[in-house]
């Protein structure tokens, strides 16, 4: 394989995952640099078990996880970012202000994993199957799972979307 074939290739799927996550521009342009760097270094390691966008992702997340934790450290107060909305079934409310924010809430009070799989599934655009293989779980398990999250949007936004 080569890294440059790579990037070009799944650079933007792993910017809109990483975007997704942190909602924010710059936060995904480092993420995602930071991701192809160390799917460089560690490319000989890569045993093609799953596919290549589903080991990138898994790098971004943990790329990211590992940005959460310094901001953590650096503010000393957990760093909240606040996720996007569904745009599969939200997008028609997104026009209006105060019902985006009101999803931008829901969202981002989700737990995990319901939060994660819903990120993944809607900016990642991740199958279900490449979702159950990021959390070591089944596809059937990724579907239910981002079912229940969007359930759980529409019950706390009041049945908006």
């Amino acid at each position: 394989m080569n890294i440059g074939q790579i990037y070009e290739d799944y650079f933007l799927d792993v910017y809109k995952y990483v975007r997704g996550l942190s909602a924010s521009d710059m936060v995904a342009e480092e993420i995602t640099q930071e991701t192809f760097f160390r799917a460089m270094r560690s490319l000989d390691s890569f045993r093609g078990d799953c596919d290549v966008r589903v080991w990138l992702c898994r790098i971004a997340r943990n790329c990211y996880f590992t940005y959460l934790k310094k901001q953590k450290h650096v503010t000393g107060n957990e760093t909240d970012f606040d996720l996007m909305p569904d745009v599969t079934d939200i997008e028609q409310q997104l026009v209006d202000k105060d019902c985006a924010f009101a999803v931008h809430q829901a969202l981002h009070a989700l737990p995990e994993p319901y939060r994660e799989v819903f990120t993944l599934r809607v900016f990642g655009e991740l199958s279900f199957s490449q979702i159950g293989a990021l959390f070591g779980k089944t596809d059937h398990w990724a579907c239910v799972t981002y079912h229940r999250a969007r359930q759980k949007i529409q019950k706390q936004t009041g049945g908006i979307s």
